[in-house]
């Protein structure tokens, strides 16, 4: 009986796929219990679980349209206005508006905080000008003249002398920073009477900063 010889290429094809397949298989199974993202496009991996929960909080978070995107622009004013709003009374320097924002203005507030300034008794010595000018006696109208230009005077020789020691003070205490409108700042703050003053003082009369 003759037997026939087998192809080499068949052997060789055979052997191959014998190899091949227990790997194969167990790719496909591995793949197989993977769990995929119904989220996932095709054709790619599946997203890590952190991943996944990040991107479906922006999409979330995400205004979908004009409306609600001024909603949430006039919500997050709100919460910064409040901020301010308590930072003002603390002191808190995080929330503060640019204004009133780094030490050179913190330093300039205390140091007016500090003092007494005839520039916060106007709106007093205003009132009291007013009524004795409007009462209808010669003399008291006169006196009230007089007082008026004498406060005016003294607030402003005591503006003069304020603004020159708190240029010094800062030229020492701050010599490399912007101290650009710092003393203005501080004798608009000098106007205000000490309760109404915004941020509210820090320190108490005499009490060195």
């Amino acid at each position: 009986m003759r037997v026939m010889p087998l192809p080499l290429g068949f052997v060789f094809r055979s052997r191959a796929k014998e190899e091949k397949a227990p790997g194969a298989d167990q790719a496909a199974v591995d793949l197989s219990k993977q769990p995929r993202d119904p989220q996932a496009p095709k054709g790619r991996p599946t997203p890590k679980r952190s991943e996944a929960r990040s991107q479906r909080r922006s999409v979330a978070t995400t205004p979908t349209n004009r409306k609600e995107a001024a909603k949430r622009q006039r919500e997050e004013r709100r919460v910064t206005m409040e901020r301010q709003r308590q930072a003002l009374a603390s002191g808190d320097e995080r929330y503060l508006p640019a204004r009133d924002k780094g030490p050179v203005r913190r330093f300039a507030r205390d140091f007016i905080d500090s003092r007494f300034n005839i520039a916060e008794f106007f709106l007093p010595m205003a009132v009291v000008i007013l009524v004795l000018s409007m009462v209808r006696v010669g003399a008291l109208q006169s006196i009230a003249l007089l007082l008026w230009l004498i406060v005016i005077v003294l607030i402003v020789l005591d503006s003069i002398v304020t603004g020159v020691r708190l240029k010094k003070r800062l030229a020492e205490r701050f010599p490399d920073q912007n101290k650009r409108g710092a003393v203005a700042y501080a004798l608009m703050r000098s106007l205000q009477m000490r309760r109404l003053r915004l941020p509210k003082p820090q320190v108490k009369r005499g009490e060195r900063p």
